[in-house]
């Protein structure tokens, strides 16, 4: 695929435009955290639906991600993603002057719709934008960074917004960002090119279904149980559902999820670490940000500021990933960065209420970096090769992995956290963190294996021979 932004001025600025947007919707995943017990207080929120105000974003966003890639391949992606960053600023405002708690839940369920848009647009754009090769893998190495670090960046702007001004912040912080993205995108993105034909609605629609229904289920197991009937009755439906939107897109001339993407083994195993490594990493933000407010007694603000050195070693790794990747290739480089988070995980599942902060940080920033080595040749091998007409579908895919694969996650882990934290106090509570971040490592360990099972096939070769 040429590269369609021709100067190092211009694709400066497109990459500019294209991280901020990832930036911005990565940050909202975490920052609204922080803010919940003040909008609990300030909209009477009842406890018990306080996580609805996460979870509207993540079913809106999660569920409707494919639409939202295959949009843009029909559409046109610049097109899409300038929609959809619109709405999702337009959402934000209406949450930051949220009167009721029907309200807010409302416009968070908007940003999530919004957001399914124009994240498939971030790396399809890259794809559109940089030429494959060096200049690509260092655009997707600094858009890794931007997505593994907004979320720590979301923990400590949620306590700066939060101590010294309103929850309202933590909604109206995106507007600004949001009008600068829809302002630029225009003139300084490259429109990909837009392929006829019509959407596939019958994909669509059960994809969509089936997606909302699976979220829904783990979402709902985080806070009901496994035994739920809810959560049973949504992961039979989600799996019925996505059972009948796989034999669709079998069939369908024009799928919304093209299944040629999966003939090449490394590409469909670096999409199965896509589910699997957010859920390690979700999980990980999940529970030690309880350990360092719950456990060590940190405030808020200083609770996000202790994620800083997770950032600095992802924010290096990710520099010179690029470069190893050239040198060694997507298998070695990703294999190596999941031994390092597992490690990192392992030994940060030994923290307790007595332990040296160092014992705490230094995993930390081997997390950060391990993750740094694993996302780009994750990321690179996902993208590269595809045709034009299958980008905004390829990223698409990827990021409903990473949203099912968080939810899943937290779901599991919730219940091994619930079942190891025995009895009440801080002790109870870090043993009960303990398992569940011990945990966590499973996940990159079984990462580790399909990375190094999975064989190269070439693109385009149809799965069902």
């Amino acid at each position: 695929m040429p590269t369609t932004v021709r100067t190092a001025q211009g694709s400066g600025i497109a990459l500019a435009i294209i991280v901020t947007c990832q930036l911005m919707l990565m940050i909202d995943a975490t920052i609204v955290n922080i803010a919940l017990p003040r909008m609990a207080a300030d909209l009477d929120i009842a406890r018990t639906d306080l996580s609805w105000v996460v979870n509207a974003y993540i079913l809106a966003f999660g569920g409707l991600l494919l639409l939202g890639g295959r949009a843009g391949d029909i559409l046109g992606r610049r097109r899409m993603f300038v929609a959809g960053i619109a709405v999702f600023t337009a959402a934000s405002l209406l949450g930051g002057f949220a009167p009721s708690s029907g309200w807010l839940l409302a416009a968070r369920a908007l940003q999530g719709l919004g957001a399914a848009f124009a994240a498939p647009g971030t790396y399809a754009l890259i794809a559109g934008n940089f030429a494959e090769g060096g200049p690509r893998d260092r655009a997707i190495s600094i858009l890794t960074a931007a997505t593994s670090g907004g979320s720590a960046v979301g923990l400590i702007l949620g306590g700066v917004l939060t101590d010294w001004a309103s929850w309202r912040w933590v909604m109206f912080i995106n507007v600004p960002i949001g009008l600068f993205i829809v302002a630029l995108a225009p003139r300084r993105l490259a429109e990909t090119e837009r392929h006829t034909g019509r959407f596939d609605l019958t994909g669509a629609l059960t994809s969509t279904l089936g997606m909302t229904s699976l979220v829904y289920a783990l979402i709902r197991v985080s806070s009901a149980g496994w035994s739920d009937g809810q959560a049973l009755g949504g992961f039979a439906l989600g799996v019925v559902l996505l059972a009948v939107f796989v034999a669709v897109e079998r069939r369908a001339p024009q799928p919304i999820m093209p299944l040629r993407l999966l003939a090449d083994r490394e590409r469909a195993g670096a999409y199965l670490n896509m589910l699997l490594v957010p859920a390690a990493g979700i999980s990980m933000f999940f529970f030690m940000a309880q350990y360092l407010e719950d456990v060590r007694g940190y405030s808020a603000l200083v609770t996000g500021l202790a994620f800083l050195p997770l950032v600095a070693g992802l924010l290096v790794a990710s520099r010179f990933a690029p470069r190893l990747l050239a040198r060694y290739g997507v298998k070695p480089l990703a294999a190596t960065g999941l031994a390092v988070v597992t490690i990192a995980l392992t030994w940060l599942s030994q923290a307790d209420p007595d332990s040296h902060v160092i014992g705490v940080l230094l995993p930390m920033v081997a997390f950060g970096t391990g993750m740094g080595f694993t996302f780009v040749p994750l990321t690179s091998k996902i993208l590269s090769g595809t045709t034009p007409q299958d980008a905004g579908a390829a990223s698409g895919l990827m990021q409903a992995l990473q949203q099912t694969g968080g939810s899943l996650g937290l779901a599991i882990l919730t219940t091994i956290f619930a079942a190891a934290t025995a009895g009440h106090g801080t002790a109870a509570l870090a043993e009960g963190i303990s398992a569940a971040v011990g945990a966590t490592a499973l996940f990159t360990g079984v990462a580790i294996a399909i990375t190094l099972a999975a064989r190269s096939r070439p693109y385009g070769v149809n799965p069902k021979d």
